[in-house]
C-alpha cells in the first residue's frame, strides 16, 4: 500500500463532481457475507479500525445512495439499510450481487465490500461522476499492482442484470461463480487508487490499516468522522476555523479555554437551530472575544493598545497598575503556568 492520503485527495482516488451539484440518484449493494478464511472465521464487516466497523465505515462513504442493500446476514449498522441474503447463503459473489440487485430501482448502482477502511464519500462520488460522463458499463478502482476491484465500482443496473441473466441462462444459476465471469463481459472504466481500494482480507491488513490512520497527517479528520458516525451527526463544518478559535483561546485566555471554548460554541450553535452557518457565526463571536482578550493582555501591540492604553482609563489605572502591569501579565505572562499565551502550544495539527 502506498502513502496515505485522504480518500478521494486530488492525487489519491477521484474526486467526483467539483460543481457540488448533486448528480442523478444512484444505489449502492455491499456485499458483507464470506467466511473470512483469511482471518480465522473473525466477523469481518465488524471488526474495527478507527473505533468503527469495517462496515460501518463503507456505509458511511454511500451515505448518499437512495437505498442501501447490505448483502449478508442482519446486525445493528450506524444506519439503516435493506438487508438481503444470496441464495444459497454462501453461494459467493455473484449470486450475493443478484440478491441485492432485487432491492435496486436507481438506474446507476454502486458495488462495494465491506472491508474497505480508506472508502470515503468523495470516491464514491467520483465513481458515479465517471460512469455519467461516459458511456462503459461501470468504473472500476484499481490497486496498487494495477489489479481490477470490481467490488469498489459503479455499475449500470441494466447492464448488471443483463449480464447476470445471461450467465444463469448458461450455467443454470450463479452460485459458486467467480466475479470475473461477470466484469469479463462489461465496457469497464478503469482509475487508478491504491488507497481506496486497500482492502482487508488478512489481519496483516487491519493491522496496516490501524497503523496508517494514526500516522498520517489528517489523524484529525479521522477522529472527527468516527466522533460524528458514534453521535449520529450529519453536519459538516468548519474544522479549521474550530482549530483556530481553540488556539487563540488557549494563547489569549489560557489553555483549559480551548476545549471549553469549542464545547459551547457547539451548544451555542445547537440552540440556534444548529447548521454550519450556526456554528460559523458562533465561532465568530467567540473568536473575537478572544482576541479582545489578548488585546488586553498585551497592550501596545494592536490598535487598541495605542489608542485605549495611551488614555487615561488604560494607560493608568486598568493597565498601568492592575490588570495588565502586576497582575495578568507579570504573573502569567513572565511566568510557565497555564495562563501564558506565549507558552501555549499551538493546537492545530499542522502548526
Amino acid at each position: 500500500m502506498t502513502e496515505y492520503q485522504p480518500p478521494g485527495d486530488p492525487d489519491g482516488g477521484p474526486s467526483g463532481d467539483s460543481s457540488g451539484t448533486p448528480g442523478p440518484a444512484y444505489d449502492a449493494v455491499v456485499l458483507a457475507g464470506g467466511a473470512a478464511r483469511r482471518l480465522g472465521g473473525a466477523d469481518k464487516p465488524g471488526v474495527r479500525v478507527g473505533g468503527r466497523a469495517l462496515l460501518d465505515r463503507v456505509l458511511a462513504a454511500c451515505a448518499g445512495a437512495r437505498t442501501t442493500v447490505v448483502v449478508a446476514g442482519s446486525r445493528p449498522t450506524a444506519r439503516p439499510v435493506v438487508w438481503a441474503r444470496e441464495e444459497p447463503p454462501g453461494g459467493g459473489p455473484l449470486a450475493a450481487l443478484a440478491a441485492g440487485l432485487r432491492h435496486v430501482t436507481a438506474g446507476h448502482v454502486v458495488l462495494l465490500s465491506a472491508d474497505l477502511p480508506f472508502l470515503d464519500g468523495r470516491t464514491v462520488r467520483g465513481l458515479t461522476a465517471a460512469l455519467r460522463r461516459g458511456t462503459a458499463d461501470g468504473v472500476l478502482l484499481t490497486d496498487s499492482d494495477g489489479r481490477d476491484q470490481p467490488l469498489v465500482a459503479a455499475y449500470r443496473t441494466g447492464s448488471l442484470r443483463r449480464e447476470l441473466a445471461a450467465l444463469t441462462a448458461r450455467h443454470g444459476e450463479l452460485a459458486g461463480l467467480p466475479l470475473r465471469r461477470l466484469t469479463g463481459s462489461l465496457d469497464l472504466t478503469r482509475i487508478s487508487d491504491p488507497v481506496a481500494s486497500f482492502d482487508c482480507d488478512t489481519w496483516d491488513d487491519i493491522a496496516t490499516a490501524r497503523a496508517r490512520i494514526r500516522e498520517h497527517g489528517h489523524v484529525l479528520d479521522e477522529w472527527i468522522s468516527a466522533v460524528k458516525d458514534e453521535l449520529g451527526i450529519d453536519l459538516d463544518v468548519d474544522t479549521g476555523a474550530l482549530l483556530d478559535l481553540a488556539r487563540d483561546a488557549a494563547h489569549g485566555v489560557a489553555r483549559p479555554a480551548a476545549p471549553l471554548t469549542t464545547f459551547l460554541v457547539g451548544y451555542a450553535a445547537a440552540t440556534a437551530g444548529g447548521g454550519a452557518e450556526a456554528v460559523a457565526e458562533a465561532a465568530r463571536k467567540a473568536a473575537a472575544l478572544a482576541l479582545r482578550w489578548e488585546e488586553e493582555a498585551n497592550p501596545g501591540t494592536t490598535d487598541t493598545g495605542t489608542t485605549d492604553t495611551g488614555t487615561s482609563d488604560t494607560g493608568t489605572s486598568d493597565t498601568g497598575t492592575s490588570d495588565t502591569g502586576t497582575s495578568d501579565t507579570a504573573s502569567s505572562g513572565a511566568g510557565t503556568g497555564d495562563g501564558a499565551p506565549d507558552a501555549a502550544p499551538d493546537p492545530r495539527p499542522d502548526a
